[in-house]
């Protein structure tokens, strides 16, 4: 790949995230309310996500072999204890992770 090509990709890919980020701003000016149709997916999307991300997390978890899943439980567990504990996703979500890479390369190899 030459380097005109991959700085172009690049390029592509920052403009699109500036729009993606712009357009609510553009969209929702705070001239005229935010439809309700759009809170109600502001507030529902967010669970929704995460609780599929969990589930795909957890699609190839060998419950009957191996750890039977104690590591992901304990990380879920743990993350989930501490975003109701401190409501920081950065932080529950990024020690969970930290904790799971550290259980498996080393308790659970």
């Amino acid at each position: 790949m030459t380097t005109q090509r991959a700085l172009a990709m690049v390029a592509v890919a920052a403009v699109c995230t500036f729009a993606t980020r712009l357009a609510p701003f553009l969209l929702f000016n705070g001239k005229k309310p935010i439809p309700p149709l759009i809170r109600y997916l502001g507030e529902a999307l967010p669970p929704a996500v995460i609780a599929l991300l969990v589930v795909y997390c957890l699609k190839n978890v060998q419950w009957l072999t191996g750890s039977h899943g104690l590591p992901e439980l304990l990380c879920i567990a743990v993350t989930a204890l501490l975003h109701l504990w401190k409501r920081n996703n950065l932080l529950s979500i990024g020690a969970g992770t930290v904790l799971y890479m550290v259980l498996v390369q080393n308790l659970f190899t």
